[in-house]
């Protein structure tokens, strides 16, 4: 079947980008430079988030966190549970009423009646049924318990009052049926029942689950599978679904007033005729609690809204509230992107909508989509990059670097590149006599066929003849000094020079193969650094800027090296430790004439070896200047004093440049100072 493809303009709207782990690295290629971890350049990526290809915002987990605690405030102030009873203490008030009107009544229609007797009787017995219902108690549940017993007067006070006790009932019995199951409501009087057999079997259930044994789980879900529409697949889903449901009853007494909770336990008392269900909740409750520690047993929320809430909404919104609560311990306690992988997705979206359910679905998924790409992989747990992963925080340096630089003002000169030698640059010439005879047969042939037209034989002239253009390649070897002592992230400058650092990797070894690169870090002491090394190299907690340490190991290290030899050093120091004859380091700041004279010693071995240094110095003060230009007139290499913003520039420029030189057979003189180039 043949694929159809239609096109449109773009307006906009259109969604043409996937989160891919290309993405996922270039976001986090700054924070592996600085910081050199794997994991906690994820972490911060999680905590942050950032910007997807299509210039949406992937929240991180501190927005999260943010939205998390404005939707509970929003929880907190859309009710009050002050008001739980308010309407059902209202509608008591009018019966009062009404009873009271029913009374005048009576002991008017007496003292119509023009018996004096009559009269005298109603008009005491008014008397007496006004000061009981003046003598009620100001509480619901003590005026609910004396009206049982009060003979009204009023038959309609008397069938409204009854009427107000069985919807009282009826939402005192439906809390303990909510605790339980979401899948009855309204229950009749005949489905109670069943209820109360449901939970004897799931107390019973929950028993044999705790001690090992079959709990039936299958047996159970089939006889009263209908109560529970959530359909849960195990046994603990089961009692963890009805454990969350009984927490959120139980914050909605904590978050009562004592005399709020004193008020419905009374009311409990007085209307909740079936003491089994009682304990039988009770008694789920208890062993709930002791599974589920975890849970908000003892949370209480300050409900601060205007409006009552009935029984359902402050059922539904203490659920909601712990969930919350669950949630945000998990965002919390999050170091990696496998640890929200436990987080119900649906349940976020209920609670805080679909942009952050996407997002947290999409922040899973990093680790994974770095590892499937192959940029990294879990040794033992931690999360390391691989040799495809580095060569990208390279490209990815490289890249960032020459962005922004014009490919036709690449160095101060324009350079022919095109020479004779051994290298295709897949551009070809006429020949010329004393061009090497590198035929390019195709081009050659199609000169010929435009000049005699089609057919055969093809006749050859010497002006159809096209020859291979080639490149002289000259090997270069080069080692790179980093600086890593403490005054580098002191000024910002630690990652601009890593990443100058990683982007030189890059460059050499993706571009000029055959050229070697050795990289040397240093502070107190200087060390060799592997190219596997480099994305986890970190800043040197100590003082100290050992510059002849490094020297020693750069003219070591190119000492096994053939061509052309240079040092590239970036420091913001001068040089204020060095090593003694005897093996052991000297600091001293500032710097002593001891260390200025060892590292010149170095340099002095470095000049005769052929070795170049060039310096590209960030923040330089004067005392480093004028130590680099005793270098430089040395040794007769370049010096530049730039910043961070600028030094990459610089660095590729000049390396590029020097291969160019190279390839022409062109050098460089001998003295090379500060005024070849300043950053602005």
């Amino acid at each position: 079947m043949a694929v159809r493809f239609t096109y449109s303009r773009w307006d906009g709207t259109q969604k043409g980008f996937e989160l891919d782990a290309d993405a996922l690295m270039d976001e986090i290629t700054d924070d592996l430079l600085y910081h050199g971890d794997v994991n906690s350049a994820l972490r911060r990526l999680l905590q942050n988030g950032f910007q997807d290809a299509n210039g949406e915002r992937l929240q991180g987990l501190r927005e999260m966190l943010e939205k998390l605690r404005q939707r509970r405030q929003e929880l907190k102030e859309s009710g009050n549970l002050g008001g739980v009873y308010d309407e059902i203490a209202q509608e008591l008030s009018d019966i009062l009423d009404e009873e009271r009107h029913g009374i005048d009544r009576a002991q008017l229609d007496a003292e119509s009646a023009g018996d004096q007797r009559r009269s005298d009787l109603a008009k005491q017995a008014a008397a007496e049924r006004h000061l009981q219902l003046d003598m009620l108690p100001d509480d619901l549940a003590g005026r609910v318990r004396e009206l049982q017993n009060y003979d009204f007067s009023s038959a309609e006070a008397q069938q409204r009052f009854e009427q107000l006790m069985d919807k009282l009932r009826e939402q005192l019995m439906q809390q303990y049926v909510d605790q339980v199951s979401e899948g009855m409501q309204n229950m009749q009087p005949e489905q109670m029942q069943r209820m109360k057999d449901m939970m004897a079997a799931l107390n019973q259930m929950l028993e044999r689950h705790q001690r090992g044994d079959d709990p039936h789980f299958e047996e159970f879900m089939q006889e009263y599978g209908d109560f529970f529409p959530e359909n849960p697949q195990t046994v603990e889903e089961l009692l963890e679904s009805i454990a969350k449901r009984m927490a959120a009853a139980q914050a909605m007494m904590n978050s009562m007033t004592p005399e709020q909770r004193a008020q419905l336990q009374q009311l409990a008392n007085t209307l909740m005729e079936d003491m089994d269900l009682r304990w039988q909740a009770d008694q789920l409750a208890q062993n709930l609690q002791q599974m589920f520690p975890s849970l908000p047993w003892d949370r209480g929320y300050d409900m601060q809204g205007q409006d009552p809430m009935g029984f359902q909404q402050a059922m539904e919104t203490m659920q909601d509230l712990g969930d919350l609560d669950q949630l945000e311990q998990m965002l919390k306690s999050a170091s990696t992107p496998g640890q929200l992988a436990e987080v119900d997705l649906d349940r976020v979206r209920d609670l805080m909508g679909d942009d952050a359910a996407k997002s947290l679905e999409q922040l899973q998924q990093l680790a994974k989509m770095l590892e499937e790409a192959g940029l990294i992989k879990n040794k033992e747990g931690r999360l390391e990059l691989t040799p495809k992963g580095l060569r990208a925080i390279g490209s990815n340096a490289l890249r960032d670097l020459f962005s922004k630089l014009s490919k036709d003002k690449m160095g101060t000169h324009q350079i022919e590149r095109l020479g004779v030698g051994h290298e295709r640059t897949y551009e070809s010439k006429q020949y010329e006599y004393g061009d090497p005879f590198h035929l390019d047969l195709h081009r050659t042939i199609r000169n010929a066929i435009r000049r005699g037209g089609q057919g055969t034989p093809v006749r050859l002239q010497p002006d159809d003849f096209e020859i291979e253009r080639t490149e002289n390649l000259t090997k270069s070897s080069t080692v790179l000094m980093l600086d890593l002592s403490m005054s580098m992230p002191m000024r910002d400058n630690f990652l601009p020079a890593k990443k100058v650092t990683m982007a030189l990797h890059s460059l050499i070894t993706s571009q000029f193969p055959r050229d070697y690169i050795g990289i040397v870090g240093f502070s107190k002491v200087a060390h060799v650094i592997k190219p596997e090394e480099l994305p986890e190299v970190s800043w040197d907690f100590d003082y100290g800027t050992n510059m002849q340490h490094g020297f020693l190991l750069a003219r070591q290290m190119l000492a096994r090296q053939t061509g052309t030899k240079q040092i590239i050093m970036i420091t913001d120091g001068e040089p204020t430790a060095h090593i003694e004859p005897g093996g052991g380091v000297y600091f001293n700041y500032p710097p002593v004439p001891e260390t200025i004279e060892a590292t010149l010693r170095e340099v002095m071995r470095c000049t005769r070896e052929n070795i170049r240094i060039n310096t590209f110095m960030l923040d330089p003060n004067s005392y480093l200047q004028q130590f680099i230009e005793r270098l430089s007139g040395m040794n007769g290499g370049r010096a530049f004093f730039t910043n961070p913003e600028t030094l990459g520039d610089y660095v590729l420029v000049d390396f590029v440049e020097h291969k160019r030189q190279m390839s022409r057979g062109g050098t460089r003189g001998s003295r090379m100072g500060r005024g070849d180039r300043r950053a602005g």
